[in-house]
C-alpha cells in the first residue's frame, strides 16, 4: 500500500474548516480505500490518530488508535467534555519536531460514524480523548500550536 503524502505546517489548507463527508458515499470503493491508507499512513509516520485535512481532503474523516486498534470516525462530534482538564505534551505528523503543552478535558464523549456508516457512541479518557480532541480540533481548522502555552521545537527521536 502506498504512503500519502503529510501536509505540513504552515500548508494554509491545515487552517480551513472540513465540510461533512457525504454518508452515503462511505461504503464506495474509493472511500474505503481512503480509509485503509489513512491508517496505513498513520501507522508509517509511527501517529496515533490522523485527520484527512492532513492528507489533503477537506472532510470530516479522522483515524484514532483506540484499544481496539485503528479506526475510523466520520464526522465526529464531541457531545460531551469532563469539567476536569490535564495540561500534557502532544505533537503532530504536520509539525514534525514541534511539542508543545496544551490543556485538554480529560474525557469526552464522542458521537460519530464508523466506516459501516453506523452511529456509534464513545466515551474516552486519558490519552484517548486527547487524540479524539486533538484530530477533531483539525477539522476544525486548528492546530494544537494555536491552543499550546508553551511549544519547544526540540527534535526528537523516534521510538
Amino acid at each position: 500500500m502506498k504512503t500519502l503524502p503529510i501536509i505540513l505546517y504552515p500548508a494554509k489548507s491545515l487552517k480551513v474548516p472540513s465540510k461533512e463527508a457525504a454518508l452515503q458515499k462511505i461504503s464506495t470503493p474509493e472511500y474505503q480505500a481512503l480509509f485503509d491508507a489513512m491508517i496505513y499512513t498513520m501507522r508509517q509516520a509511527q501517529g496515533v490518530g490522523l485527520a484527512a485535512p492532513q492528507i489533503g481532503k477537506n472532510e470530516r474523516i479522522i483515524i484514532v488508535e483506540i484499544k481496539s486498534g485503528p479506526q475510523v470516525f466520520i464526522n465526529p462530534k464531541i457531545t460531551q467534555r469532563s469539567d476536569a482538564a490535564a495540561i500534557n505534551e502532544e505533537g503532530c505528523l504536520s509539525l514534525p519536531g514541534i511539542w508543545g503543552l496544551v490543556e485538554r478535558a480529560k474525557a469526552v464523549t464522542v458521537e460519530a460514524y464508523n466506516r459501516q456508516g453506523k452511529k456509534v457512541n464513545l466515551k474516552a479518557k486519558g490519552f484517548e480523548a486527547i487524540k479524539f480532541q486533538h484530530e477533531i480540533d483539525h477539522l476544525d481548522g486548528i492546530l494544537f500550536i494555536d491552543k499550546a502555552t508553551e511549544v519547544m521545537g526540540v527534535s526528537r527521536p523516534k521510538a
